[in-house]
């Protein structure tokens, strides 16, 4: 808002009846018979009003922060300030959050999905098996890592690694570890910003976003169902002909002759 200032008022008579007088708010106004006309002040004069309006603003503007500013150091509040200007810890406690939030993802994400899971070396038969049914290859460490291994071939490992993540979010009980680690299944196989964001289709994703608010061992069953029939009727016949099961079968078989 300007602040209006009174300044002595300028009259020049150019007729009767008609005078032309100089005001700080509108510049000149002439009058005559009733009726009021406002004119623009012109060159040096035009110059000086806006010079006069811009002192005016800056010193309101200076006094109004200034009592902000006490204000501020005197209450000691938070303020939403996104500068380094400001006296309060509140950038200081988010910051803190964060770092404890990410440190928290890191450790769970740490103690996650290994690369290669521990087992024992398969056998003859236990690789017959996993050629008579996708199930038995699934339930076995030893068939989830050649799985795994013809899966990367394929580029397509987020499939298993998805799974594996949903049967590990079964284990647990503890619910600020299930809602923890939901997330970040969420994160990392499901948000469509991912790199290993996963096949699913829309009825599935809405069933995951409602689930989502709030988080439990079966948040992701529906998915992990999809997930499952996928690599059963896509990626298992072609690993039953790949190399990697050939050479897996070929090595046991001649084994025993060697020996």
């Amino acid at each position: 808002m300007w602040r209006q200032l009174t300044f002595p008022l300028r009259t020049r008579r150019y007729a009767d009846n008609f005078h032309l007088k100089k005001t700080q708010k509108y510049g000149y106004k002439g009058e005559r018979k009733g009726f009021i006309l406002f004119f623009k002040p012109m060159g040096s004069e035009r110059m000086e009003m806006r010079k006069r309006q811009m002192s005016v603003h800056q010193e309101t503007v200076s006094g109004t922060q200034a009592q902000q500013g006490v204000g501020n150091r005197g209450s000691n509040a938070c303020c939403f300030c996104w500068c380094c200007c400001c006296s309060c810890s509140c950038l200081t406690v988010r910051n803190q959050d964060d770092e404890r939030t990410r440190r928290s993802s890191n450790e769970i994400r740490g103690h996650g999905i290994p690369n290669w899971e521990e087992s024992p070396s398969p056998t003859l038969e236990d690789v017959y098996s996993w050629g008579q049914s996708f199930d038995k290859l699934m339930t076995t460490p030893a068939g989830r890592n050649a799985f795994r291994e013809f899966l990367r071939t394929e580029f397509s490992e987020e499939n298993m690694l998805f799974w594996m993540a949903c049967e590990d979010l079964k284990k647990e009980a503890s619910k600020n570890v299930i809602e923890e680690k939901a997330r970040l299944i969420y994160e990392d196989y499901i948000s469509i910003l991912s790199p290993k964001e996963v096949s699913l289709d829309s009825r599935v994703r809405e069933v995951i976003n409602r689930n989502m608010l709030e988080p439990s061992q079966c948040t992701f069953d529906d998915a992990q169902l999809q997930i499952y029939t996928l690599m059963h009727r896509d990626s298992y016949p072609r690993f039953m002909n790949s190399a990697i099961y050939k050479n897996l079968l070929q090595s046991l078989s001649e084994s025993p002759a060697e020996s």
